[in-house]
């Protein structure tokens, strides 16, 4: 086997071995349930950092853990003495104003996007926290606020700079290697380390939204109302119900704070006065008990929650995918979700119709077309001492929504017990992964994933 000194001889970027002093920071990932000790963490520069690291890998037979934006909730992006390829440090985002396109490295957050995108009044869908990575919510589909609007993340993909298994660097898009880039919508991590994304953009500055706090005595009508408005609701609205213990903010009161409350995100992307009508309609069910709405850049709402879920929380998560919000599933809500146990745990419910049901089911890897809700249950906290209880409230939670759900649950929201999902995760097409995790990655060199074997 080949020294690791071999690799620092390889590459440009930093190689972090165990005896470097920041070493215990590089091993980390964003869930401090996962506790490995890779046998090297590699901060790749550019493109032939990343082919040399694969190369390594695979030639030397170490495992490869890849690291983008570093958001991982089973920790994916870290093994004991595997070799990570951090893409951190490659997270450049260029904007292209006058074809309404942008090119995203590997490595860069959504956001560093956002960001970029907002000087120019432009954006696409990305996720709800703004340090998730662009890379892996894009891979796997990716909901957020606009989705709606103008679909998932993965449909606004043009093409991707791919390094393969094999250490080649391919560009893919609908017109040049079309199974390989059909693969990388939806298909996760499986096919090659993605280093840089071309994305479609669309209008999008300053939008209007916040939230509004329900008691849960009134969460029932606020989430009849919200399935019977949102079948049907304007595509501007990306908003999406919540249950929330209050947090310490100045619009909360001081003796509610820590309560448990349905809570109402909302993001109008258009005309503001229109929005504020029509989110209007939800105080007409209830009266909230707290709230904050008004117009603020699209960056400002995309961040929100950063503060709640900052790296070095105990996660675990699980998910459902499904039809029709019906009143059984209300009633799960109702039981379990005023139980969330820590101001950092939550229980969302993304509406996914609108756009991303323009997407034929097939024309994807993204394979649940059909649902019209994504739901997770986030279960995030600080201390490992409630990991026993806290993982017994998301399974619990699980458990009582999985009769009124579909087969499977959003690829970017399972755990590492999740494997076992995979096939009704990714849903309709995975056959048709396999036979392409066959072409691209026989040896199954990236499976430290939501796996598809190769066939």
């Amino acid at each position: 086997m080949a020294s690791i000194a071999v690799l620092r001889e390889r590459v440009d970027g930093a190689v972090i071995m165990p005896d470097d002093p920041d070493y215990d920071d590089a091993r980390r990932v964003y869930n401090f349930m996962i506790d490995k000790y890779p046998a090297a963490v590699v901060r790749c520069a550019n493109v032939q950092d990343v082919q040399g690291t694969v190369e390594y890998a695979r030639t030397n037979g170490r495992e490869l853990a890849v690291r983008g934006g570093g958001h991982s909730v089973p920790g994916f992006g870290t093994a004991d003495d595997a070799i990570v390829a951090d893409l951190s440090m490659m997270n450049d985002v260029r904007i292209d104003h006058a074809s309404r396109t942008a090119h995203v490295s590997g490595g860069a957050t959504w956001g560093m996007f956002n960001d970029a995108g907002y000087v120019h009044g432009l954006g696409t869908t990305g996720g709800i926290i703004s340090t998730t990575g662009v890379g892996g919510l894009t891979l796997g589909g990716g909901i957020g606020y606009l989705a709606r609007s103008h679909g998932l993340s993965c449909d606004n993909l043009i093409s991707a700079q791919v390094v393969l298994a094999d250490g080649r660097v391919v560009t893919t898009s609908e017109t040049s290697l079309p199974d390989l880039f059909w693969a990388l919508r939806g298909g996760g991590g499986n096919f090659g380390i993605v280093t840089d994304f071309e994305f479609r953009l669309h209008p999008v500055r300053d939008i209007y939204g916040g939230l509004l706090l329900f008691e849960p005595e009134d969460a029932q009508d606020i989430l009849r109302y919200f399935r019977d408005f949102i079948a049907d609701a304007p595509r501007e609205y990306g908003g999406f119900p919540a249950w929330q213990l209050a947090p310490p903010l100045p619009f909360v009161p001081e003796d509610r704070v820590g309560d448990p409350f349905l809570v109402v995100v909302s993001c109008w992307n258009g005309d503001h006065e229109e929005g504020a009508r029509v989110i209007d309609r939800f105080r007409q069910i209830a009266k909230p008990a707290a709230e904050m709405l008004g117009p603020m850049p699209y960056p400002t709402l995309n961040s929100s929650f950063d503060a709640l879920v900052p790296r070095g929380l105990q996660h675990y998560w699980k998910a459902v995918f499904v039809e029709d919000l019906t009143d059984d599933a209300i009633a799960a809500h109702l039981t379990y979700g005023p139980r969330v146990p820590v101001v950092n745990s939550t229980m969302h419910i993304y509406p996914i119709n609108g756009a991303c049901h323009d997407v034929p089911a097939d024309a994807t890897a993204f394979g649940h077309r059909e649902a019209n809700y994504a739901c997770v249950i986030a279960g995030m906290w600080p201390d490992p001492a409630d990991n026993e209880a806290n993982t017994a409230w998301v399974r619990d939670y699980f458990a009582a929504l999985a009769p009124h759900s579909g087969s499977g649950g959003y690829t970017n929201f399972a755990s590492a017990d999740d494997q076992g999902r995979v096939r009704d995760n990714i849903g309709s097409g995975y056959d048709r992964l396999v036979q392409i995790k066959q072409q691209y990655d026989p040896d199954n060199v990236f499976h430290l994933n939501q796996n598809i074997t190769p066939a």
